[in-house]
């Protein structure tokens, strides 16, 4: 069976990599696509990378006939994305990559994105898109809520610990390097190569990135009490992927037995030997996770690494992985395609 699939903001680096799974995907016909201000251009002029394909014109939402539409990807900004969710048919399946609809709690969301929410009555029915957490809600879902980059990479590591009760949960510190291709496409001051480039730097310091209120959330579900982690984020001139390294306070060996039990059938988590740490370079352009452990010089602290790709694993991966899901498709496929080295 072949489903008709839409995406919504193909413009940008989120839609992009959508394009290019989809390419690679067996029961998937890319049938619409829309940019408002890039509508009317072929996805050539604006990615050129992609002009091998045969695809849509990019158009305007309004132009969709979204009856004729199995599943819709929305890689639109935050904020806008809800407004546009709300209005779309109630039976169409919905992968969202904005930030809408991960936080449960509507007070939650004007916290962390200084707006209210406009769409609860879709946040009831949103399923959180963390696909090895949420396989079975994924499947019967209408709606699934994609995750951030760096969520995703700090739960990899942290969730298991937390769900098995193997690290102290008052004393976790997470630090991540974070390429820029995570910051979108649009123009900004600070993402320019000669502000960039030769250099990175901490931002979001002291507990104000917005995935903040993402780990508080699902930390604390697993805890079943209040779990808040020390997150500092980096930015780092490289146009893909994420390095996280979380500092916890256990057993290297226990901590590592546990990341392999629970990654032991997932197709998509790689736990490496003990020892050994992983790098971005060797998850590039895939929908791979690599995760390490290593035993600090002090007794009972542990270092545990996670390497992701942002745009996929971190995003449109990570959306194929819950759109297939949906679709009752074979969960890995058009995601099987090996990482891009060197």
């Amino acid at each position: 069976m072949t489903h008709k699939i839409a995406i919504l903001g193909a413009s940008g680096y989120t839609g992009a990599e959508l394009v290019r799974l989809i390419a690679t995907h067996p029961n998937m016909d890319l049938v619409a696509m829309s940019a408002d201000r890039k509508s009317g251009l072929e996805m050539a002029e604006v990615f050129p990378h992609l002009r091998h394909l045969k695809l849509p014109s990019l158009c305007k939402i309004s132009e969709i006939e979204f009856e004729n539409i199995d599943l819709c990807f929305c890689a639109l900004p935050h904020a806008t994305s809800q407004r546009v969710i709300r209005s779309l048919p109630k039976t169409l399946k919905i992968v969202d990559l904005s930030a809408d609809f991960r936080l449960r709690d509507p007070a939650e969301y004007a916290k962390w994105y200084g707006v209210e929410h406009v769409a609860m009555e879709c946040q009831a029915e949103a399923v959180y898109g963390l696909t090895e957490f949420y396989r079975n809600d994924i499947r019967d879902a209408r709606l699934v809520a994609g995750t951030g980059c760096n969520a995703a990479t700090g739960q990899y590591i942290l969730s298991p610990l937390i769900k098995a009760g193997k690290i102290d949960f008052d004393h976790i510190i997470l630090d991540l390097k974070c390429a820029v291709s995570g910051a979108g496409r649009s123009l900004k001051e600070n993402l320019l190569h000669a502000e960039l480039s030769e250099g990175y730097y901490a931002y979001s310091v002291g507990g104000v990135h917005r995935h903040l209120g993402e780990f508080d959330q699902e930390f604390s579900k697993i805890a079943g009490r209040e779990v808040k982690i020390q997150f500092t984020p980096h930015l780092v001139p490289a146009n893909r992927g994420i390095l996280g390294t979380a500092y916890v306070l256990g057993n290297a060996q226990v901590v590592h037995e546990t990341l392999v039990d629970a990654y032991k059938t997932e197709p998509f988590i790689k736990v490496l030997p003990l020892g050994e740490t992983p790098s971005t370079k060797h998850v590039r352009s895939s929908n791979f996770c690599h995760v390490g452990v290593v035993a600090d010089r002090i007794d009972g602290r542990v270092i545990v690494i996670a390497a992701l790709d942002n745009l996929t694993k971190g995003s449109s991966g990570q959306a194929m992985q819950n759109a297939n899901l949906m679709l009752g498709e074979k969960e890995t496929e058009g995601l099987m395609l090996a990482p891009v080295f060197p």
